[in-house]
């Protein structure tokens, strides 16, 4: 199993990334697994909240370049599939991130309603040194929430950030001590399952209306596009430089 899904106190739902072999880098199986988890997790009445998180202090690698590399395009890859049913997920979500938080690991996070990390958390959002372009609605939601300039940096240069710098880029709302971040978001759960939940799901909804319908078409571009540049040379020589390693 790639996945752990449990519930480990009456109303919090925790679904935790188990691939440590593979610093929890996300495969078909996993992103299947995922995307039905947060379709369930949303369909449950007796679920109030929930908790992203990866084991073995890595939250994640982002895609399993050895399963991605030749992964079918007809259609929504499973990575959308994925951000589509975290999107819309109606239950809050709040992600917990330690070490590595990689390609889609961080764009991932902007579909979260809050997030927390560990000090010694790194961030990357690696896609021109692939070769690719943004994915997962960052074109749009990281010039949002970071500014034009500062989402320019991350998304051209791609280089690594920690926590605090997360935290100052709104991916995350706050930088909490290292191995600590999944103490915070079941704190943060555990407020959120004691408020009405009809409130927090009519709040979730107003928070995201006006952002839903580019959100959706941004995500379908990007993806266009990243998928072109996927299967074009400089990915391929990227991909197979990385697996050589």
């Amino acid at each position: 199993m790639s996945l752990r899904v449990a519930d480990p106190e009456p109303g919090i739902r925790l679904v935790t990334i188990d691939r440590p072999e593979r610093r929890n880098a996300l495969d078909r199986a996993t992103y299947a697994g995922l995307s039905a988890a947060f379709a369930a997790a949303g369909a449950d009445e007796t679920v109030r909240a929930v908790v992203l998180t990866g084991v073995g202090g890595c939250f994640t690698a982002g895609n399993d370049l050895r399963d991605f590399q030749d992964v079918e395009t007809d259609g929504d890859s499973p990575g959308l599939t994925f951000l589509k049913a975290l999107r819309g997920c109606p239950k809050p979500v709040v992600a917990a991130v330690e070490g590595h938080a990689v390609g889609i690991g961080t764009t991932l996070l902007l579909h979260c309603d809050l997030a927390y990390a560990g000090d010694g958390a790194r961030f990357r959002l690696p896609f021109t040194a692939l070769g690719l372009s943004p994915e997962g609605g960052s074109s749009y939601l990281l010039p949002l929430i970071a500014g034009t300039k500062r989402a320019a940096e991350l998304l051209m240069l791609g280089e690594p950030f920690g926590a605090a710098e997360a935290a100052a880029a709104g991916l995350i709302n706050a930088a909490v001590p290292q191995g600590a971040a999944l103490d915070t978001a079941l704190a943060r759960v555990r407020a959120l399952a004691a408020l009405p939940p009809v409130s927090i799901a009519a709040t979730k909804r107003a928070l995201r209306r006006g952002h839903d319908d580019v959100v959706a078409r941004t995500l379908a571009e990007e993806a266009q596009v990243f998928h072109g540049l996927r299967r074009g040379p400089d990915a391929q020589a990227a991909f197979a430089a990385f697996l050589r390693r």
